[in-house]
């Protein structure tokens, strides 16, 4: 049996065994031994996760249909483990209920960043996440202030986790190549338990700001501030140019003003 890959599901299967060992061996699980590969397609990786003794428990997730057919003819011990479900909308309370798990795979490009969003609701489950990504995007969400790269995703990743940028893959790794590079990036949880500011504003505030980002803060955070006077610091400044910490201070300025 032969998956074709499926241009409206972002597929662009690994051939390259060295990458998929390569990627399975960036997983540290100092804090899970549970993995959760999402978009396991024809299994390259899974066969190397399959082989990590580290892993106590594995589990495949993918939403296409032939893909999980062929898991489950390739696997058929591991059936159980083989979800036909889409990660983005799946109930992941349900899943492993009460326990961490890490997250890896080569993520279908075009729901690369909402994996993400979807890790961050969960992040106090998800310890890790080692993914490829089309290089850009991998790019940006490693990167810190000051980049031109910089932007939502980074924030809100950098929030709650540590991002290593591990590796660029060249296209003619997959089948069939995309027309870009690839890039691994790992992502680790770190001691954050909680933002000292309110998160919804916080994600309001990071939002505004990059929506506009060409302006500085005194005039893409206008709409927020309600006569505020933003510090020298950060009032000629463009979004790019501020940390996680700048965006929780900015968001406590903001708070204090609407609770008076």
């Amino acid at each position: 049996m032969k998956v074709k890959a499926k241009k409206h599901l972002g597929q662009h299967f690994l051939k390259d065994p060295s990458i998929c060992q390569r990627i399975a061996g960036d997983l540290k699980m100092a804090k899970s031994q549970n993995v959760l590969e999402v978009g396991p397609g024809t299994g390259a990786l899974s066969k190397w996760l399959i082989a990590d003794k580290r892993i106590q428990e594995l589990y495949l997730m993918d939403v296409d249909e032939e893909s999980i057919t062929y898991l489950k003819m390739l696997y058929p011990e591991r059936s159980s483990n083989i979800l036909f479900e889409d990660f983005l909308s799946y109930d992941l309370n349900k899943f492993l209920p009460g326990e961490s798990f890490n997250v890896v795979g080569n993520f279908p490009y075009n729901i690369s960043s909402q994996i993400l969003f979807r890790c961050l609701e969960f992040k106090d489950r998800i310890p890790e996440i080692v993914g490829m990504f089309q290089r850009e995007v991998a790019q940006r969400i490693a990167k810190g202030p000051g980049s031109k790269q910089y932007g939502i995703l980074s924030v809100f990743m950098q929030a709650y986790y540590d991002i290593e940028y591990l590796f660029t893959v060249d296209e003619d790794v997959f089948d069939p190549p995309p027309k870009v590079k690839s890039g691994v990036i790992r992502c680790t949880r770190n001691q954050r338990t909680s933002l000292p500011c309110d998160e919804k504003l916080f994600k309001r505030v990071v939002k505004t700001a990059f929506n506009q980002r060409r302006k500085t803060l005194r005039n893409s955070l206008k709409p927020l501030l309600s006569g505020l006077e933003l510090p020298e610091k950060y009032s000629g400044e463009r979004p790019e140019q501020c940390s996680v910490e700048d965006f929780i201070l900015l968001t406590e300025m903001i708070g204090r003003q609407n609770e008076g």
